[in-house]
């Protein structure tokens, strides 16, 4: 399994690969992930049927990761994988993102005829994310088309992703969602708490949720941000301006983010373009009221469990901001119903689908590599 960013780097694809690669090690398969290193953290870990290879590259955040940055993984991360080979021979290769993580995917395709499955993330898909990659897109795009062509098969997590990479290129999309499982809830009050969750840049929209909350009385409200990112400076300098009262709490991880989820009434994720938000299910988990844009795939994450408006519009965001603050009965009927929904996304049924999808394109005439392990 390849992808430069695995956990605790990086936003939504990292945890998401995180917990694919430990889904399949604890149904028996051996997973091997070579990812990117980091300062403090250790180039080799090992946990049953899952290891992870952390190999050099010049990364110097541990929330984002430059265009730049992501290239310096490409060689080592290839070396890594063919001494692997060597050892391990592999049946399959799972790449995350066409760019940057998949030419290491293709290289050994040809090298060794395996076969190579890809999961799209979003910004790995020109027209995505315009604000950062446009340029890049634009300079790479016969290189992009080459390599989605190298898939033996693609996965999008999303309709909104494949339909857009489609737009692109015709070729066979598989949708399979993102995996998730409900922790139990901590034992955290839920207070009158409005929550937002992201990295913060200008994509993500909460320059509009400040602007929402101008004029609202929040008298007896608690308003947290937790994220961090290029953007918190002149967040922090608008809510300022505002005379907003906001706490931004910088990247939060782990049990701390689990405890915000579950003591806040309300989360809002005012994002312009985003693919398939794990931030969602984690705050549809914990069993809060959840208000999203209308736009790319945060509608397949929501689906009726939640309140959506349009995107960049404070107005509209207001009004809903302030209809589920008036309306405690409101709050925990969208709780409860984001709930009962994303049991539809369960790792079982998830992990069953890529299951599937392996053993389709393992048993391809094409697909033969040699010796196969079970």
């Amino acid at each position: 399994m390849l992808n430069y960013e695995y956990p605790p780097l990086g936003g939504g694809a990292s945890p998401i690969t995180g917990a694919l690669a430990q889904q399949l090690a604890a149904a028996g398969h051996q997973v091997d992930v070579v990812t990117m290193s980091f300062r403090g953290l250790p180039r080799y870990e090992s946990q049953g049927c899952l290891r992870v290879f952390r190999v050099p590259s010049w990364r110097r955040s541990q929330v984002s990761c430059s265009t730049p940055e992501m290239l310096t993984y490409l060689l080592p991360a290839l070396w890594r994988s063919l001494r692997l080979h060597k050892e391990t021979r592999y049946d399959l290769i799972h790449a995350h993102f066409i760019i940057p993580t998949s030419p290491v995917g293709a290289a050994l395709r040809t090298l060794h005829r395996l076969p190579l499955v890809v999961t799209i993330h979003g910004s790995d898909v020109p027209g995505y994310n315009p604000d950062r990659f446009r340029l890049g897109h634009r300079l790479l795009r016969p290189a992009w088309r080459w390599l989605a062509r190298q898939a033996d098969a693609l996965i999008s997590p999303s309709a909104y992703l494949r339909d857009l990479l489609q737009t692109h290129i015709q070729i066979p999309v598989t949708l399979i969602p993102y995996g998730f499982d409900s922790a139990p809830p901590p034992l955290v009050e839920r207070r009158r708490r409005i929550l937002a969750a992201s990295r913060l840049f200008p994509r993500k929209g909460i320059q509009y949720l400040l602007e929402a909350l101008e004029g609202i009385d929040l008298e007896g409200w608690e308003v947290v941000i937790a994220g961090d990112g290029p953007s918190r400076g002149e967040l922090e300098e608008q809510a300022r301006r505002l005379g907003l009262p906001v706490r931004f709490a910088g990247f939060v991880k782990g049990q701390s983010l689990i405890d915000l989820y579950a003591g806040s009434e309300i989360f809002v994720f005012p994002s312009l373009r985003d693919n398939f938000p794990v931030v969602l299910l984690e705050a549809m988990s914990a069993g809060c009221a959840v208000i999203a844009s209308n736009v790319t795939g945060i509608p397949e994450v929501v689906g009726e469990a939640g309140v959506l408006v349009p995107p960049a519009n404070a107005a509209a965001l207001r009004e809903a901001l302030l209809a589920l603050m008036r309306d405690p009965v409101a709050r925990r009927r969208y709780g409860e119903a984001a709930q009962a929904h994303i049991r539809r996304f369960s790792w079982p049924l998830i992990l069953a689908q890529h299951e599937s999808l392996y053993r389709h394109v393992l048993s391809r005439p094409s697909s033969s590599s040699g010796a196969r392990r079970s």
